[in-house]
């Protein structure tokens, strides 16, 4: 019965792994096939070296983060990521405002830190974090 209990416990620990850093991975693998492999970085450093961006501001694509969509535009000053703002995103339900409120912010703040899209899911903003990752490498996709 103790053998049972431990390859359980080992079997629910591996599922847990796999399933904290599935979404990273699948966030990097749809990233390769949309060719901007480029703004994909991994916990070591990046795959190669960073892209210098071209100075000015660049809006990203609508990405439908499912009670809204969410939009960035990227600005870039002396060839590096200064600002990203939000032009869209869910503000309509009171839920949204909140989860946004606090998932925006670090967002962009992860963002203008790595230099690129590669940014953390935020924890209870899974479609948020998601949209603003694909808005934020259309505008940086732009900038090069």
């Amino acid at each position: 019965m103790k053998k049972i209990l431990i390859l359980v416990s080992i079997i629910i620990i591996i599922s847990y792994v796999i399933y904290q850093n599935g979404s990273r991975w699948l966030l990097r693998i749809m990233a390769l096939e949309s060719g901007s492999a480029s703004n994909i970085s991994s916990a070591s450093g990046s795959l190669g070296p960073k892209p210098p961006y071209k100075n000015g501001t660049y809006t990203g694509n609508s990405v439908d983060a499912f009670y809204g969509n969410i939009q960035v535009q990227a600005v870039i000053s002396g060839t590096k990521i200064t600002d990203v703002r939000f032009l869209q995103y869910p503000n309509d339900r009171a839920r949204s405002i909140a989860i946004n409120t606090l998932a925006m912010p670090n967002l962009k703040q992860e963002a203008i830190q790595a230099q690129n899209a590669n940014v953390d899911i935020i924890s209870g903003a899974t479609d948020s974090s998601n949209a603003f990752i694909q808005s934020l490498a259309s505008a940086l996709s732009k900038a090069k």
